[in-house]
């Protein structure tokens, strides 16, 4: 029975290769028991700007894990203007089918769940892309004000989009299921191009699946963790924190390397300050005095000058001048 139950779920793993991610959506797991009703939970405020959140919902594994609880988180998004369409179960020939969630430029149909946090049952209420950045609609979401300003209340389109689940069920279609039909613009935007969950959301799920506290047959409906801040036990190289702020965390370490690249630029300075080299570079300028000197031999110049001038050199006007120098007069004192 496990080996037929192995083969079963390396075929699902494959058709999950075969599927591309740009055209992410379909059915892939299919069970007869229903999915537990939804937690109640409390969402945790949007630590950085541009992160999008993912609502919580109970994925299934092989019968030895059941049903468990992938906790709501926020992540963000692949690319600014995508928008996140949660995965649902739908109720159809007797059987629960599972529905993958995707990203895309629009909100596809999730069966009608109300997930709570913007995700009322239709669409998306809680934000919208601004831009290039994403503006947060504090009527049904909560951010962290004091990193996040881009935001604005909305109560209409809470109210429009809103799908009343007071029995909190996780399912949609069948008996006891919620009974709501795509609209045209569902279906068209579930038609798209979509891309599949990011590495950090499947890393997500992953973990959440090993935790034998978020399975149902443990927690009986009550997972150790419902919702949290960023993905469970993302790896330090991909973790939330680092994709969402790269600059703020390089920005102080290139600033350091920096002014580390400066200070021997610093010292170089100062060493002619502080040196004697200044000295050599005085005794440079005093080298014009040389020059100074070579400017002294013009003198010969002035007759080299007087060379290429014969003529005026014939005229001896310089003649009598030298007359005057023959310095009769100390000959008279």
């Amino acid at each position: 029975m496990k080996l037929f139950r192995s083969a079963r779920f390396a075929l699902l793993a494959f058709l999950l290769c075969l599927v591309p991610a740009s055209s992410f959506a379909g059915v892939f797991i299919n069970i007869s028991i229903a999915p537990p009703v939804l937690p109640v939970y409390v969402q945790p405020p949007c630590p950085y700007d541009g992160y999008m959140w993912t609502p919580g919902y109970w994925a299934y594994d092989d019968p030895d894990v059941g049903y468990y609880w992938v906790p709501g988180a926020w992540v963000p998004a692949p690319q600014p203007g995508y928008l996140w369409t949660p995965p649902y179960w739908g109720w159809q020939n007797g059987v629960y089918l599972f529905h993958g969630g995707y990203w895309g430029t629009h909100v596809g149909y999730y069966g009608g769940v109300n997930y709570g946090y913007g995700f009322m049952g239709v669409g998306f209420a809680g934000g919208e892309w601004r831009g290039g950045h994403f503006a947060y609609n504090t009527a049904v979401v909560s951010v962290n004000t004091t990193v996040i300003h881009n935001t604005y209340v909305n109560t209409t389109i809470v109210h429009n989009t809103t799908i009343v689940n007071n029995s909190r069920v996780a399912y949609s279609g069948g008996p006891g299921g919620i009974q709501h039909q795509p609209t045209p613009e569902e279906k068209q935007y579930t038609a798209e191009k979509h891309i599949a969950p990011t590495a950090v959301q499947q890393q997500h799920i992953a973990a959440a699946a090993k935790d034998p506290q978020q399975r149902f047959s443990a927690n009986h409906g009550k997972p150790a963790t419902v919702a949290a801040a960023k993905p469970m036990t993302a790896p330090a190289h991909t973790a939330p924190v680092n994709a969402a702020h790269p600059s703020t965390a390089n920005h102080p370490a290139t600033a350091a390397r920096t002014e580390t690249s400066h200070a021997p630029a610093a010292r170089t300075e100062s060493r002619p300050a502080t040196e004697s080299r200044p000295t050599p570079a005085a005794r440079t300028e005093s080298r014009p005095t040389p020059t100074a000197h070579t400017e002294s031999r013009p003198a010969p110049a002035a007759h080299t000058e007087s060379r290429p001038a014969p003529a005026p050199h014939a005229a001896a006007p310089s003649h009598p001048a030298p007359k005057p120098e023959k310095q009769e007069k100390p000959h008279g004192r």
